[in-house]
């Protein structure tokens, strides 16, 4: 595999060589790893931002003789891209973190959920997987540490956006249709087959190695208080710079346009499809757990594009992978897609835009799972931090001539 010594960051990509987060580990009783995680504030760089020691002590609590460890690279999210490099160029970073996982919950089994369309980079990852088994870095007694017995395979997904829901990930696991499942039970004492299961994205597997081998304290001087660490951002877009950068969390939107070279800039998409439209007024917001979290998708618009058409693009998007197990997301979708088709035609009024704004808000608390409770966020922060362009290009719709 290809490594690309060009880029840089604070934590996941600095100075890092395969297998010493494992030695580490393997050297500290699992309590103290625990408490190193914790210590870190590490939170899930998926998107979430669910406390990852949290996420591992549960499911190390949990009393089974099975569990796993399942690694979500099911990157499905419009504009992310970063979790295909860490895979490609770092896959040091995500095996190791989830061997330390495996040691550190009781784990024997490790699953990569890999995304459907990735599937050209499965001979390359097995092949590394291989190299491991080799080096004593998987299998039995690792490393020397009798006892700890760890493997990893690949399951390859089908390409459904909804499978980037833990829940959903693990049906589509045990051979069921992806949908997510009624919580509680949580998957950290029933989840795959049943069992324990800590479900973690790549970025945050790759960052644990760094932070067992370079301690709480020395991540904690990057991002803010609120926000530890870096965090890895797939920039697209208007830019003559895009691919993947690594930040320290409290980056600000005008920072990271400047970074890309990006010029006369209307707008930034953060967190993909389902996430907000932010407007050149707010650029001096910073990328942040505390003002906007993300799961890394940055789409910069420039003064050139129709806002409207890009709203149309996303909730496109959401009606088709839409897995129409719920009424407010199966039926919301359409309703919101058709609120966008009339502006367009010039047939809509104030009052029915309001209800529709109203009707992604209840989305956002009735739908069962993140697809539903974050599909209609493009469409109420387009809606409303663009109102004059989108209303403008229907030349005010019916309004007061029905």
């Amino acid at each position: 595999m290809n490594k690309n010594k060009n880029r840089q960051g604070k934590v996941i990509f600095s100075e890092y060589l395969r297998g010493d987060g494992i030695k580490k580990a393997i050297s500290l009783k699992r309590e103290e790893i625990l408490l190193e995680l914790k210590t870190s504030k590490l939170k899930g760089r998926g998107g979430a931002g669910f406390p990852t020691s949290t996420k591992w002590m549960l499911t190390a609590a949990s009393i089974s003789d099975e569990k796993y460890i399942i690694c979500n690279a099911d990157e499905g999210e419009p504009g992310t891209f970063k979790d295909r490099v860490l895979l490609v160029e770092y896959p040091e970073l995500v095996m190791d973190g989830m061997v330390i996982a495996g040691y550190t919950i009781g784990a024997k089994k490790g699953i990569i959920y890999l995304r459907g369309e990735y599937e050209y980079l499965l001979k390359s990852l097995q092949d590394y997987l291989n190299e491991m088994r080799k080096d004593n870095l998987l299998g039995k007694d690792i490393l020397g540490k009798v006892g700890f017995e760890f493997d990893i395979e690949i399951f390859l997904g089908s390409g459904a956006y909804v499978c980037g829901e833990e829940t959903a990930l693990i049906e589509s696991l045990e051979g069921n249709r992806g949908e997510a499942r009624n919580r509680p039970p949580y998957p950290v004492n029933t989840g795959y087959n049943g069992k324990p299961t800590s479900v973690n994205n790549v970025e945050t597997l790759a960052t644990i190695p760094h932070i067992v081998l370079k301690g709480a304290e020395w991540f904690l001087n990057v991002g803010t208080d609120n926000s530890s660490g870096s965090k890895l951002f797939s920039v697209s877009g208007d830019c003559a710079k895009p691919g993947v950068y690594e930040l320290p969390w409290g980056t600000t939107i005008n920072e990271l346009l400047n970074l890309v070279e990006a010029k006369n800039t209307k707008a930034v998409q953060i967190g993909g499809a389902s996430g907000f439209c932010i407007p050149k007024s707010q650029f001096d917001r910073k990328l942040s757990y505390e003002d906007i979290s993300t799961g890394g998708s940055v789409i910069i618009f420039n003064e050139s594009r129709n806002m409207l058409k890009v709203l149309k693009n996303f909730m496109e998007f959401f009606v088709e992978e839409s897995c129409g197990q719920c009424t407010p997301c199966r039926i919301g979708n359409v309703k919101l897609l058709e609120g966008v088709e009339m502006i367009e035609k010039g047939e809509h009024t104030f009052t029915y835009l309001n209800k529709l704004k109203d009707l992604g808000k209840t989305m956002q608390v009735a739908s069962k799972c993140g697809l539903g409770q974050s599909s209609p966020n493009s469409f109420i922060s387009i809606l409303e931090n663009f109102k004059d362009e989108v209303l403008n290009y229907s030349n005010g719709g019916n309004n007061g001539r029905i």
